[in-house]
This record gives C-alpha cells, structure tokens and sequence, in this order.
C-alpha cells in the first residue's frame, strides 16, 4: 500500500504539468475550434522566462543586500511569468492565427507547428543548445506518512496547480468575460453580431491559455531542475491529448483527463517496463474515446459546429 501511494503522489504531481497544459488548448479549441499546435513550445518558453524572472529577482536580492525568502520569489517568478508569456501567446495569436481566421483548419494547424519551430530555434539562436537548471528557490523538505514520503514541492505543485484550474473556472463561470467566452464557444457566428468583441476574446483566450502553461513550466522547472529547448514538445502533444479527453472546451474535462494521464502513466510504469509505457497509456486512452468520442464533457452537437 506504501508503494502505491506512493506511486500516487507521483501520478498527481505529473498530471498538475499535463492539466495545465491541456487547460489552455481546451480554450482555444472549446472558443475559436483551432488546435494551437504550438502550445507546447509556449510551456517552454515560459519555463524559460521563469528562469530569467527567478535568476533577476535572486541577483537584485543580492544586489541590495537583502535576502528575500524562497516563497516569495517563487510567487513572484509564477505571477511575472504568467504575466510577460500572456502576452506571448497574445502575440501567437495577432500574428499567426488571426489572419487565418477564416481559412480551412488545416492551414491554422500547420501554422502552429510552424510558430513552434520559430520558437524552439529562436530559443536556440538566443540562447544556445546547452540545457541550464533551473534555480532552487525553495527548500526540499521530506515527511514520512505512513511509509509514503512527500516533499513540499510536489505538494505545492499539486495544490497550486489545482487552484489556477478552479481559479480559471471560476473566472469562466462568473465574470462578464467568462460568459463572452461561453457565449463565443456555443455560438462562434451570431455573437460577435451581438455586439461581443471577437478579437478581444481570442487575444484573452490565448493569453490565459499561455499563462496557464507558464505556470506548468516554472513548476515542472522546481520538480525537474533541467531546462532545454525542446522540453515542450513531447509535453504539448500528450496535454492535447488530454485536452480531447476531456471534452471541446470543458475546463474541469481538460483539469481532470489531465490527471488521469497522468495516472495511467506513473501505473503503467510501475507494473510493466517503462518502454511499454506510451504504448500502453495510450491504448488506454484510445478506448475510452472509442467509447466515448466526444471526451468526458463533451457534446455531440458541439463537435460539428463550424466544420
């Protein structure tokens, strides 16, 4: 029981990264039915200004001689960070999508895999190939529950993650934007003649979306200290992975499937090779939509809408 438990924590911190990712492309599918194939690489990119934000915040607390406590610079690189790649995606979104607007979806998919690879080699033109660690902001302590050790990292991770996904809910739920944005995913036509701002919406949209995703890269940067490049390639496939599971444009479907990836991969690992395990995680997912193609929350009539 020890192990499995164990094994459980595991499982909750790895789907904290895969419900944070999945949450942005669930929006912007669920609003504007466009996969952003390059959220991915937006994790990255906010894993790397979380680098830039914690190693400034640590050199100006040396500079002027007054040291500031780990948690509070950690709470400041997730806020400045969320804040400076909102504006990324926001950029994504002016640049690459908008002029596609009308355009056959295939043509806004390739384009987000383009902006991927803009990102990803501008990331190695500026900054090199070399991976770099992320700094320690806060210190690791262990508790011994029963058998089963957690730290204070991975409970953060897991407690911080599930409350910018009910903060993000909450903020669909019962803020004018947030009901523009519903408004907008049931009816992507008539509401804009309602007198809703589509373009705002749409820049909102990716710029939460973003956020969401830097989050999941500062805090996936204290679990695994090691930055590179390419980290959020194979990360932003598996999260739009979650985000069909869990249904067009449903944040608890998104948070929750999110999770349950995350399960099934930690479970698999622990009773088959690791070498099986995409394979076999991902069979399992394949039946679930078999069964259930619209994902957890979604709806029939909503996968037809504008296509």
């Amino acid at each position: 029981m020890a192990f499995f438990f164990q094994n459980l924590i595991n499982a909750l911190q790895w789907g904290s990264f895969y419900a944070l990712i999945a949450l942005g492309y669930s929006m912007v599918y669920g609003i504007l039915m466009l996969f952003n194939f390059a959220h991915g690489d937006i994790f990255m990119v906010g894993a790397y200004i979380g680098f830039g934000v914690a190693t400034g915040l640590l050199a100006f607390a040396s500079w002027i001689a007054i040291p500031m406590p780990g948690w509070l610079v950690l709470m400041l690189t997730i806020l400045f960070a969320m804040f400076l790649t909102s504006f990324v995606g926001m950029l994504v979104e002016r640049i690459g999508y908008r002029p596609l607007r009308s355009a056959p979806r295939a043509s806004a998919a390739i384009t987000g895999l383009m902006i991927g690879i803009i990102l990803e080699t501008g990331n190695l033109a500026l900054l090199g190939a070399r991976r770099i660690s992320f700094p320690s902001l806060i210190e690791t302590k262990t508790y011994n529950v029963g058998g089963v050790f957690v730290t204070n990292q991975k409970i953060m991770i897991v407690v911080v993650s599930a409350l910018l996904a009910l903060t993000l809910h909450q903020f669909i739920r019962r803020t004018r934007w947030g009901m523009a944005m519903r408004a907008m995913s049931f009816d992507f036509t008539v509401v804009p003649l309602m007198g809703v701002p589509l373009n705002t919406i749409a820049a909102l949209t990716f710029g939460l979306g973003s956020a969401l995703a830097a989050a999941a890269g500062i805090l996936f940067g204290l679990a695994y200290p090691v930055l590179d490049p390419y980290m959020g390639i194979l990360f932003g496939w598996k999260a739009f992975v979650a985000a069909i599971l869990g249904g067009r444009g449903s944040i608890v479907g998104a948070t929750l499937a999110g999770f349950l990836l995350g399960f099934i991969e930690i479970f698999v690992a622990m009773i088959f090779p690791s070498t099986l395990r995409d394979l076999i995680a991902y069979s399992i997912v394949l039946i679930i939509l078999t069964f259930r193609p619209y994902g957890f929350f979604g709806e029939p009539h909503s996968a037809r809408l504008r296509l």
